[in-house]
Protein backbone atom coordinates (compact mmCIF):
# COMPACT_ATOMS: atom_id res chain seq x y z
CA UNK A 1 0.00 0.00 0.00
CA UNK A 2 2.69 2.36 0.77
CA UNK A 3 4.23 2.11 -2.71
CA UNK A 4 0.97 2.45 -3.98
CA UNK A 5 0.78 5.41 -2.15
CA UNK A 6 4.21 6.99 -3.25
CA UNK A 7 3.18 5.88 -6.75
CA UNK A 8 0.23 8.21 -6.53
CA UNK A 9 1.98 10.98 -5.16
CA UNK A 10 4.39 10.85 -8.01
CA UNK A 11 2.30 10.64 -10.46
CA UNK A 12 -0.02 13.86 -9.21
CA UNK A 13 3.58 15.86 -8.36
CA UNK A 14 4.38 14.68 -11.94
CA UNK A 15 1.42 15.88 -13.48
CA UNK A 16 1.67 19.01 -11.75
CA UNK A 17 5.39 19.89 -12.95
CA UNK A 18 4.37 19.44 -16.28
CA UNK A 19 1.58 21.89 -16.46
CA UNK A 20 1.52 25.07 -18.70
CA UNK A 21 4.60 27.52 -17.41
CA UNK A 22 3.05 30.86 -16.18
CA UNK A 23 6.34 33.12 -17.36
CA UNK A 24 8.31 30.98 -20.31
CA UNK A 25 11.25 33.44 -19.44
CA UNK A 26 11.72 32.96 -15.83
CA UNK A 27 11.94 28.78 -17.01
CA UNK A 28 14.22 29.29 -19.51
CA UNK A 29 16.69 31.55 -17.53
CA UNK A 30 16.07 28.65 -14.80
CA UNK A 31 17.06 26.36 -17.40
CA UNK A 32 20.25 27.57 -18.19
CA UNK A 33 20.98 27.69 -14.55
CA UNK A 34 20.32 24.49 -14.34
CA UNK A 35 22.00 23.53 -17.76
CA UNK A 36 25.63 24.86 -15.45
CA UNK A 37 24.78 23.24 -12.40
CA UNK A 38 23.60 19.63 -13.60
CA UNK A 39 25.33 19.44 -16.66
CA UNK A 40 28.69 21.88 -16.97
CA UNK A 41 29.75 21.27 -13.20
CA UNK A 42 29.20 17.28 -13.67
CA UNK A 43 31.89 17.07 -16.63
CA UNK A 44 34.67 17.09 -14.83
CA UNK A 45 33.82 13.94 -12.66
CA UNK A 46 32.36 12.02 -15.81
CA UNK A 47 35.70 12.62 -17.61
CA UNK A 48 37.86 11.10 -14.44
CA UNK A 49 35.55 8.39 -14.31
CA UNK A 50 35.66 7.83 -18.11
CA UNK A 51 39.33 7.74 -18.23
CA UNK A 52 40.10 4.92 -15.33
CA UNK A 53 37.33 2.92 -16.36
CA UNK A 54 38.64 2.76 -20.21
CA UNK A 55 41.79 1.87 -18.77
CA UNK A 56 40.56 -0.22 -16.59
CA UNK A 57 38.55 -2.43 -19.27
CA UNK A 58 41.97 -2.84 -21.67
CA UNK A 59 43.77 -3.72 -19.09
CA UNK A 60 41.93 -6.53 -17.81
CA UNK A 61 41.06 -7.97 -20.46
CA UNK A 62 44.14 -7.43 -22.17
CA UNK A 63 45.87 -9.80 -19.20
CA UNK A 64 42.91 -12.27 -19.20
CA UNK A 65 43.28 -13.25 -23.28
CA UNK A 66 46.37 -14.91 -23.20
CA UNK A 67 45.22 -17.55 -25.46
CA UNK A 68 47.59 -17.24 -28.52
CA UNK A 69 44.25 -18.06 -31.21
CA UNK A 70 42.51 -14.91 -29.95
CA UNK A 71 43.73 -12.14 -31.88
CA UNK A 72 44.48 -8.67 -29.73
CA UNK A 73 41.99 -6.45 -31.63
CA UNK A 74 39.32 -7.95 -29.99
CA UNK A 75 40.39 -6.08 -26.73
CA UNK A 76 39.76 -2.64 -28.75
CA UNK A 77 36.23 -4.07 -29.64
CA UNK A 78 35.69 -4.83 -26.14
CA UNK A 79 36.24 -1.67 -24.60
CA UNK A 80 34.64 -0.07 -27.16
CA UNK A 81 31.37 -1.87 -27.02
CA UNK A 82 31.96 -1.87 -23.27
CA UNK A 83 31.87 1.32 -22.96
CA UNK A 84 29.31 2.39 -25.19
CA UNK A 85 26.39 -0.29 -24.22
CA UNK A 86 26.80 -0.34 -20.51
CA UNK A 87 29.60 1.37 -18.89
CA UNK A 88 29.19 5.46 -20.36
CA UNK A 89 25.71 5.31 -19.83
CA UNK A 90 24.49 2.87 -16.81
CA UNK A 91 27.48 3.46 -14.80
CA UNK A 92 27.72 7.08 -15.13
CA UNK A 93 24.18 7.61 -14.65
CA UNK A 94 24.52 5.89 -11.47
CA UNK A 95 27.33 8.45 -10.50
CA UNK A 96 25.50 11.06 -11.40
CA UNK A 97 22.56 9.53 -9.48
CA UNK A 98 24.53 10.12 -6.35
CA UNK A 99 25.70 13.51 -7.26
CA UNK A 100 23.06 15.26 -8.98
CA UNK A 101 20.26 13.34 -6.92
CA UNK A 102 21.43 14.02 -3.35
CA UNK A 103 22.07 18.17 -4.79
CA UNK A 104 18.39 17.91 -5.82
CA UNK A 105 16.89 16.27 -3.06
CA UNK A 106 18.68 18.42 -0.38
CA UNK A 107 17.87 21.73 -2.31
CA UNK A 108 14.18 20.96 -2.69
CA UNK A 109 13.73 19.54 0.65
CA UNK A 110 15.61 22.84 2.19
CA UNK A 111 13.50 25.19 0.50
CA UNK A 112 10.39 22.89 1.42
CA UNK A 113 11.13 23.00 5.06
CA UNK A 114 12.30 26.87 5.40
CA UNK A 115 8.90 27.43 3.71
CA UNK A 116 10.38 29.16 0.70
CA UNK A 117 7.75 26.67 -1.35
CA UNK A 118 4.99 27.48 0.64
CA UNK A 119 6.17 31.28 0.09
CA UNK A 120 5.97 30.52 -3.71
CA UNK A 121 2.41 28.59 -3.53
CA UNK A 122 1.05 32.06 -1.50
CA UNK A 123 2.14 34.22 -4.40
CA UNK A 124 0.31 31.88 -6.85
CA UNK A 125 3.64 30.23 -8.44
CA UNK A 126 3.71 26.54 -9.80
CA UNK A 127 6.02 25.25 -7.03
CA UNK A 128 6.37 21.94 -8.40
CA UNK A 129 6.43 22.92 -12.44
CA UNK A 130 9.11 25.87 -11.51
CA UNK A 131 11.58 23.91 -9.30
CA UNK A 132 11.66 20.68 -10.92
CA UNK A 133 10.70 20.96 -14.77
CA UNK A 134 13.89 22.95 -15.50
CA UNK A 135 15.83 20.42 -13.27
CA UNK A 136 14.11 17.52 -15.56
CA UNK A 137 14.81 19.68 -19.20
CA UNK A 138 18.53 20.71 -18.08
CA UNK A 139 19.18 16.67 -17.24
CA UNK A 140 17.27 15.56 -20.26
CA UNK A 141 19.57 17.70 -22.64
CA UNK A 142 22.73 17.54 -20.92
CA UNK A 143 23.34 13.71 -19.97
CA UNK A 144 23.55 12.91 -23.79
CA UNK A 145 26.32 14.94 -24.28
CA UNK A 146 27.69 14.12 -21.03
CA UNK A 147 27.40 10.03 -22.28
CA UNK A 148 29.08 10.83 -25.76
CA UNK A 149 32.05 12.47 -24.20
CA UNK A 150 32.47 9.58 -21.79
CA UNK A 151 32.50 6.81 -24.71
CA UNK A 152 35.38 9.11 -26.32
CA UNK A 153 37.30 9.56 -23.02
CA UNK A 154 36.60 5.88 -22.17
CA UNK A 155 38.30 4.73 -25.55
CA UNK A 156 41.39 6.74 -25.07
CA UNK A 157 41.71 5.91 -21.45
CA UNK A 158 41.65 2.63 -22.62
CA UNK A 159 44.14 3.40 -25.26
CA UNK A 160 46.84 5.28 -22.43
CA UNK A 161 46.29 2.45 -20.17
CA UNK A 162 46.71 -0.56 -23.03
CA UNK A 163 48.89 0.58 -24.85
CA UNK A 164 51.11 3.62 -23.96
CA UNK A 165 51.06 2.77 -20.24
CA UNK A 166 51.24 -0.86 -20.49
CA UNK A 167 52.52 -2.97 -23.39
CA UNK A 168 49.02 -5.16 -23.42
CA UNK A 169 48.73 -4.28 -27.15
CA UNK A 170 50.15 -2.41 -29.68
CA UNK A 171 48.43 0.99 -30.91
CA UNK A 172 47.28 -0.44 -34.54
CA UNK A 173 45.60 -3.53 -32.81
CA UNK A 174 43.93 -1.58 -30.59
CA UNK A 175 42.78 0.66 -33.59
CA UNK A 176 41.71 -2.48 -35.41
CA UNK A 177 39.50 -3.26 -32.45
CA UNK A 178 37.96 -0.10 -32.49
CA UNK A 179 36.64 -0.03 -36.12
CA UNK A 180 35.94 -4.19 -36.03
CA UNK A 181 32.29 -4.87 -36.95
CA UNK A 182 30.45 -1.92 -35.30
CA UNK A 183 26.82 -1.33 -34.78
CA UNK A 184 25.53 2.15 -34.70
CA UNK A 185 22.48 1.45 -33.28
CA UNK A 186 24.51 0.46 -29.95
CA UNK A 187 24.74 4.98 -29.55
CA UNK A 188 21.25 5.11 -29.92
CA UNK A 189 20.54 2.56 -27.40
CA UNK A 190 23.05 4.27 -25.19
CA UNK A 191 21.29 7.99 -25.35
CA UNK A 192 18.01 6.46 -24.90
CA UNK A 193 19.13 4.58 -21.80
CA UNK A 194 20.95 8.12 -21.13
CA UNK A 195 17.97 9.77 -21.35
CA UNK A 196 15.36 7.75 -19.25
CA UNK A 197 17.85 7.81 -16.50
CA UNK A 198 18.33 11.42 -16.44
CA UNK A 199 14.28 11.58 -16.14
CA UNK A 200 14.51 9.22 -13.45
CA UNK A 201 17.35 10.81 -11.26
CA UNK A 202 15.60 14.21 -11.26
CA UNK A 203 12.50 13.43 -11.03
CA UNK A 204 12.76 10.86 -8.40
CA UNK A 205 14.98 13.12 -6.49
CA UNK A 206 12.82 15.94 -6.98
CA UNK A 207 9.84 14.30 -5.29
CA UNK A 208 11.84 13.20 -1.94
CA UNK A 209 12.87 16.46 -1.64
CA UNK A 210 9.54 18.17 -2.26
CA UNK A 211 7.63 16.06 0.23
CA UNK A 212 10.21 16.28 2.77
CA UNK A 213 8.79 17.29 6.27
CA UNK A 214 10.37 17.90 9.81
CA UNK A 215 14.28 19.85 9.90
CA UNK A 216 17.61 19.72 9.13
CA UNK A 217 17.36 15.38 9.63
CA UNK A 218 14.74 14.89 7.67
CA UNK A 219 16.47 16.74 4.36
CA UNK A 220 19.35 14.23 4.76
CA UNK A 221 17.39 11.27 4.75
CA UNK A 222 15.39 12.63 1.78
CA UNK A 223 18.69 12.62 -0.10
CA UNK A 224 19.75 9.35 1.12
CA UNK A 225 16.31 7.79 -0.39
CA UNK A 226 16.62 9.86 -3.41
CA UNK A 227 20.25 8.60 -4.18
CA UNK A 228 18.59 5.23 -3.47
CA UNK A 229 15.55 4.49 -5.13
CA UNK A 230 17.50 6.93 -7.86
CA UNK A 231 19.76 4.00 -8.42
CA UNK A 232 17.50 0.91 -8.18
CA UNK A 233 15.29 2.42 -10.59
CA UNK A 234 18.34 2.81 -12.86
CA UNK A 235 19.25 -0.92 -12.15
CA UNK A 236 15.24 -2.20 -13.32
CA UNK A 237 15.45 0.27 -16.02
CA UNK A 238 18.78 -1.33 -17.31
CA UNK A 239 17.38 -4.52 -17.53
CA UNK A 240 14.08 -3.52 -19.13
CA UNK A 241 15.36 -1.53 -21.65
CA UNK A 242 18.09 -3.98 -22.55
CA UNK A 243 15.65 -6.81 -23.10
CA UNK A 244 13.45 -4.54 -25.33
CA UNK A 245 15.88 -2.68 -27.50
CA UNK A 246 18.64 -5.09 -28.08
CA UNK A 247 16.27 -8.82 -27.55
Amino acid sequence: MKFLFHLGQYALLMQKVFSKPEKKRLYFRQLLVELESLGLNSLGIVVVISVFMGAVITIQTGLNLENPFIPLYLIGYGTRDSMILEFSSTIVSLILAGKIGSNIASEIGTMRVTEQIDALEIMGVNSASYLIFPKILAAVISFPFLVIISIFIGIIGGWLGGCVLTDVLSTDAYIVGLRYYFVPYYITYSLIKTTLFAFIITSVSSYYGYYTEGGALEVGRSSTKAVVYSSVLILLFNLILTQLLLA
